[in-house]
């Protein structure tokens, strides 16, 4: 039976699945990814097929999602089914890493208050903004990561491989989760990995942000268990 890996997004810890691993460790070994102390997303990767043993079904949010795609790249072989949410199969953009240097240089100098009320609606859609625990979580989830481990994120992200040309040769299923309203990883981008994996399934979730396992738990669950079915007919 497959390990289920749970990858975390910048700035997020296990919270950011609970609703999912939840429910699927009742039937499912599950291992979440430490994405802390590294500053690579090869790194990421290697780590995670270090840590874990046979065939692995790997779920992605954001960062997360480019540690699962380069974890497939690196051993296609043990991944036997991937679930991308909210993610990218694209390198960063020169603007997007400026953008993230700068970031980094003010967390330096003391200025790092991880997600803070004034970011969160990067993260989360209008509607999901009005939910004082959701919006707690996140700002919680920040706040544990901490600065080190953000600016080591940030580092890994600026430096991340273009998945592009890899997805074709991932010939496992696959499925592909995005909310609507997401502004930092946009539909386009879903879209475009979805075009590119041979066996795959995208979902775009109505009113949906960036954090889409928090906002939409239950439809991030039905898509993951779809998936493992999927795998384990593969």
């Amino acid at each position: 039976m497959p390990t289920l890996v749970f990858i975390p997004g910048l700035l997020c810890t296990s919270v950011l699945f609970k609703d999912q691993m939840s429910e699927l460790a009742k039937t499912q070994p599950v291992f979440t990814a430490d994405t802390t102390g590294l500053d690579s997303i090869t790194g990421m990767a290697e780590r995670i097929l270090a840590q874990t043993e046979g065939p692995l079904i790997l779920f992605g949010l954001s960062m997360g999602g480019y540690v699962a795609m380069e974890t497939a790249r690196l051993d296609a072989e043990r991944v036997r089914g991937m679930g991308l949410f909210s993610t990218s199969a694209q390198a960063d953009t020169p603007d997007k890493t400026q953008m993230r240097k700068e970031l980094v240089r003010l967390s330096s100098i003391g200025k790092f208050k991880g997600v803070t009320p004034r970011l969160l609606p990067k993260f989360l859609s209008p509607q999901a903004l009005k939910d004082e625990a959701l919006t707690q979580s996140v700002m919680q989830m920040a706040a544990e990561i901490g600065q080190h481990n953000f600016a080591l994120q940030q580092q890994a992200i600026m430096q991340r491989l273009d998945q592009r040309p890899h997805l074709p040769a991932f010939t496992r299923p696959c499925v592909v989760v995005c909310g609507e309203l997401d502004e930092l990883t946009p539909p386009d981008l879903s879209e475009e990995m979805d075009s590119l994996l041979p066996d795959c399934v995208l979902n775009v979730l109505p009113g949906v942000g960036h954090l889409s396992t928090m906002e939409a738990p239950d439809a991030c669950l039905v898509a993951m268990q779809e998936l493992i079915k999927r795998a384990e007919k593969s």
